[in-house]
């Protein structure tokens, strides 16, 4: 048994204690473990063998600093507790672990500051960033893609390679639906005013408002949040409409109790839709009619697009924007639009 394994020695084997044990130079053993191809086999084995016999595992910075890769990708979300999230961080940890990376995942909270401080502290650390729901402004966005290869998600800016679900035509499915139903007014629950998609559904909403004839109504922002619920209902009960759409599903999930809360049936007083189809929309009470997207989807082909722009070197990326398509998932929140928009027979407002 070497010495370097016996009793009493916790510490990590490092690049020496390999090159000691194999009898070569420290740098032999590094292009052995880096490049295979560059150093004779037998010495290779002899390398090799030494390794495992020390439980050498390397360290990704030191092999960044001769390789100038660390195989890991950086996943920036702005909350992780959301599940929208859940299913980009699925799909982007399964595609990186069989091309044979690390993901790195960081929570920005919301914060377009956060976000930005996190790309440049950590930037040693990772190759790339896919960026799910950026907060930065267009101009911040465009010049990180000078300085770093990243793909945003759910984002469209110039000069930025993207992966854009298109929830603004299910917006238009969804008030042709409301339309359907007898709705003429739809009030629009806004999410953070950081938000990029945020305002293309705002925009696909009046669009669709004026073909359809439809007073659109922009309540908020709010947090896109369970919590931010009870205010968001209470707004939408001032309004006077008879329909609305919410930024995301968890806002209009919190929205309900609030309106059980306060004597409005849902649909029969009110109808209400969400946005992104999370776990939880289909067996809340009353189950959501929402805009269900692929989400996981998003996460591999913004991963693949950032690989290819990797493994390319200085290639063009073979795509530099992707659409995945969105649709309307009908459930029991929406229904007839009532003779008068709804009255309040409960607790008075917050």
């Amino acid at each position: 048994m070497s010495p370097l394994t016996g009793a009493g020695n916790d510490r990590p084997a490092t690049l020496a204690d390999v090159a000691a044990l194999s009898g070569v130079a420290t740098s032999t053993v590094s292009r052995a473990l880096s490049n295979p191809g560059r150093v004779n086999a037998r010495t290779r084995e002899r390398i090799e063998r030494a390794a495992r016999e020390l439980d050498y595992v390397p360290n990704s910075q030191a092999r960044a600093l001769t390789s100038g890769r660390t195989r890991a990708i950086a996943v920036l979300v702005s909350d992780v507790t959301n599940p929208f999230y859940f299913g980009i961080i699925r799909g982007t940890q399964q595609q990186l672990k069989a091309a044979g990376y690390t993901q790195l995942l960081v929570d920005t909270e919301e914060s377009d500051e956060l976000e930005d401080g996190t790309l440049h502290k950590l930037r040693r650390s990772f190759d790339g960033a896919i960026l799910a729901a950026s907060r930065l402004t267009d101009r911040r966005l465009s010049a990180l893609a000078q300085e770093i290869p990243l793909v945003a998600v759910n984002r469209q800016t110039r000069g930025v390679p993207s992966v854009f679900i298109d929830t603004p035509s299910a917006i238009e499915q969804a008030v042709g639906h409301l339309v359907s139903l007898g709705h003429r007014r739809v009030a629009y629950v806004s999410g953070p005013a950081t938000s990029w998609p945020n305002e293309g559904r705002w925009r696909a909403l009046v669009r669709a408002g004026e073909r359809y004839g439809v007073d659109a109504v922009r309540l908020g922002p709010f947090a896109p949040r369970q919590y931010a619920g009870a205010a968001a209902a209470d707004a939408v009960l001032h309004s006077g409409v008879t329909a609305c759409i919410a930024f995301n599903d968890l806002l209009a999930i919190g929205m309900l109790p609030r309106f059980r809360e306060r004597g409005v049936r849902i649909p029969d007083d009110l109808s209400i839709v969400g946005c992104d189809d999370i776990f939880g929309a289909d067996f809340c009470n009353p189950p959501l009619t929402t805009l269900t997207a692929p989400i996981e989807q998003a996460g591999r082909t913004a991963v693949a697009m950032l690989l290819s722009r990797l493994d390319g070197g200085l290639a063009p990326v073979v795509r530099q924007a992707v659409t995945l398509p969105t649709h309307l998932t009908v459930r029991d929140s929406t229904g007839p639009a009532p003779h008068a928009a709804p009255t309040t027979n409960g607790a008075s407002p917050a």
